[in-house]
């Protein structure tokens, strides 16, 4: 299906999905409206009107889980919901290695309508979980959002929230 993310490994694209969006993106020069919430604060509003999108969605690359070294890491379910299908890819137990432990995908007509992940980093010294979120319509990127928490030792919790829409 022309448009759709090319199979490239054993999971859903998300990388070529995201190089995708960010080439449609720059070159039609739209604003986004942020809003942006830390440590359980008041909420601002941002509008940004000159994005550079590689660097907006680069933490949306960290849900990639297509690599070598996460081959067979991965359970995947589908499920067939209204308007589409759901494929979500589990990290198995005992894979504690792979950053990404939960990665879903609703698609319609081949086409992905909303990506969500959750990405983990535990350490001896660090704790850290993020929750991305992209939607998507005909192709094009609407909405997206990391909200997640993180604790460093002898240092408080922060927890953080963004919510985006492009415009």
């Amino acid at each position: 299906m022309p448009g759709a993310p090319r199979a490239v490994g054993p999971y859903f694209d998300v990388r070529g999905l995201l190089d995708k969006q960010v080439r449609q993106l720059t070159t039609r020069h739209l604003t986004v409206t942020k809003v942006v919430s830390l440590r359980g604060g008041r909420p601002e509003t941002v509008r940004v009107p000159q994005v550079k999108w590689a660097d907006e969605l680069q933490v949306f690359y960290q849900a990639d889980i297509n690599k070598a070294a996460l081959r067979g890491v991965y359970r995947v379910d589908s499920m067939a919901e209204a308007g589409g299908v759901r494929r979500t890819y589990t990290a198995q137990p005992g894979r504690e290695n792979a950053p990404v432990t939960r990665l879903s995908v609703l698609s319609a007509g081949g086409q992905p309508q909303e990506v969500e992940a959750t990405l983990r980093q535990d350490n001896p010294l660090f704790f850290g979980k993020k929750e991305l979120r992209l939607t998507l319509r005909q192709g094009q990127l609407r909405t997206y959002g990391v909200s997640g928490t993180q604790k460093l030792v002898l240092f408080d919790t922060i927890r953080y929230q963004m919510a985006a829409t492009v415009q």
